[in-house]
């Protein structure tokens, strides 16, 4: 009669395979559920957070320049006072003459249409607002295209060196397609003839959309000059000295390997 041998080393050794499957599979759900977080956060949280603080922006750029024109008002009636009390003609020329200056927004300068009035904004400034009507877009833009000090904020930044707006040359501006507030994810919904307003202080620019470049490399500096016309793909562009403006983001969504255009002419200035 056989007696049965008990393999003591072949349970440990299958007991062991079991714990290192559990193990990896432990680690593999584990790294499973970071990615996820990461992506519900890159794709959720940040544009909850961007959204509302450029929200936040525009309402508190609006009442800044409210608060100003009440003071500015209240301050030219003191003035207007004191000139009737002491018998003197009222001096009207000077502001009249500089209202209607920023107001066209038609000179050759940088700092037209700026929240501080005058000169050139400091970097990440949000000194004026887009308003897009096709998209139901209102959002800041901050003088510079930086990441963390713009960009991220879900506001639109101003290219360095470009116009201001209403201004003759080229007011470029960048936005986020996708995360971080999204403000251009429907940037290609744009059609010749839409609507494209930017709100400063001083007025309020109307621009009509005439051109979009659908495609093109990162590095096509010449979208953006004075003259815009792409250094890539010649036959978009202009050859004429005007008021443009220039709406850049990247293509297709959820990359950043090309570059969409778009451009718009100025149609008319408002003063606020």
């Amino acid at each position: 009669m056989r007696v049965p041998v008990v393999h003591q080393q072949g349970r440990r050794r299958r007991a062991r395979y079991a714990r290192l499957l559990w193990n990896t599979a432990e680690v593999v759900v584990t790294l499973g559920v970071v990615l996820l977080l990461l992506v519900v956060h890159q794709l959720w949280w940040t544009n909850r957070q961007a959204k509302e603080a450029a929200e936040r922006k525009v309402q508190a750029l609006e009442r800044q320049w409210e608060d100003e024109k009440e003071g500015e008002g209240e301050r030219e009636g003191e003035r207007e006072g004191e000139t009737e009390g002491s018998g003197e003609p009222l001096a009207r020329g000077s502001g009249s003459s500089s209202g209607s200056s920023s107001g066209s927004g038609f000179g050759t300068g940088t700092g037209g249409g700026l929240s501080g009035g005058g000169g050139r904004p400091r970097y990440d400034q949000a000194y004026a607002v887009l308003g897009i009507p096709r998209l139901g877009l209102r959002v800041p833009v901050a003088e510079g295209v930086g990441a963390s000090g713009v960009l991220d904020k879900g506001y639109v930044g101003h290219y360095p060196d470009t116009a201001q707006p209403g201004r003759v040359g080229n007011f470029a501006l960048a936005g986020h397609r996708n995360t971080h507030g999204e403000p251009f994810r429907y940037l290609d919904r744009l059609r010749r003839g839409d609507r494209v307003e930017v709100e400063t202080r001083a007025a309020v620019y109307t621009y009509v959309v005439d051109r979009t470049l659908p495609r093109t490399s990162p590095g096509d500096g010449g979208t953006i000059r004075a003259i815009p016309r792409s250094t890539v793909r010649p036959a978009y562009g202009y050859t004429e000295p005007a008021h443009y403006l220039t709406l850049t983001t990247c293509t297709p969504q959820y990359t950043s390997t090309y570059r969409l255009v778009v451009w718009g002419k100025l149609r008319s200035v408002r003063p606020r």
